[in-house]
């Protein structure tokens, strides 16, 4: 069965990302980060954007030297 609904790339502030489908509201606390197409694009995008899996708060915390 082939998925034909759209899905949009969509961040949170701890610059995590996630795909959600295009004609739902998006949960509170998610942003649409731009980037609307077929789930395996969404995908895609998040794999070239998402380079670093740790949330914004612990990048933040290691940078300062507080882990």
């Amino acid at each position: 069965m082939t998925d034909e609904r759209r899905y949009r790339v969509v961040t949170n502030t701890e610059d995590q990302y996630s795909m959600w489908p295009a004609d739902l509201e998006l949960p509170l606390g998610w942003r649409a980060e731009g980037f609307e197409g077929t789930r395996q694009e969404c995908a895609s995008r998040v794999d070239e954007v998402w380079t670093d899996m740790r949330p914004a708060g612990l990048r933040r915390r290691m940078k300062e030297g507080a882990c």
